[in-house]
């Protein structure tokens, strides 16, 4: 069994793609707390709530010197068409079909629903230091207030 990077431990800095086809990746955020929040799919009930809910506080993350990054597999240009539609402030990233940063995590697992298993992005929130080591780690996240609950352990 694969052991996954855990609390205490460097996040890996593997790099996605933004919507404008440029590169991101943890490191890029170094000298500031990170919260990256994956989520299954663009444009769903709770990936939608979810998306708008960090973009609304946005603001109060960046106050509280603390950078989001949003991170799902779907391709760049449904990330661009995601943001446009419901005005999102909080970055996105697409994260690679295989070896990304999801993978390395171990987010991205195997899920089954209806008798059908499958893979898929589990919801979940990872905060980083500024210096890239994993603080918290909140597992199969439930969206209501999930975005605030993180910005609360952020102000500390």
């Amino acid at each position: 069994m694969s052991t996954f990077p855990g609390v205490g431990d460097k996040i890996p800095d593997i790099a996605m793609t933004a919507p404008d086809g440029s590169t991101v990746k943890p490191s890029d955020f170094a000298g500031r707390r990170l919260v990256i929040f994956f989520y299954p799919k663009d444009d769903t009930p709770g990936c939608t709530t979810e998306n708008k809910d960090f973009s609304a506080l946005a603001g109060e993350f960046a106050a509280a010197g603390t950078a989001l990054l949003g991170v799902s597999k779907d391709p760049p240009k449904k990330h661009a068409k995601f943001i446009d539609k419901h005005g999102l402030t909080a970055p996105l990233a697409s994260d690679a079909e295989e070896g990304g940063l999801s993978d390395a995590l171990g987010v991205w697992k195997e899920k089954s629903m209806y008798g059908r298993t499958y893979m898929g992005m589990e919801r979940s929130t990872w905060l980083v230091s500024a210096d890239g080591v994993i603080e918290r780690i909140w597992e199969k996240v439930k969206v209501k207030g999930h975005a605030q609950e993180v910005l609360g352990v952020v102000k500390g």
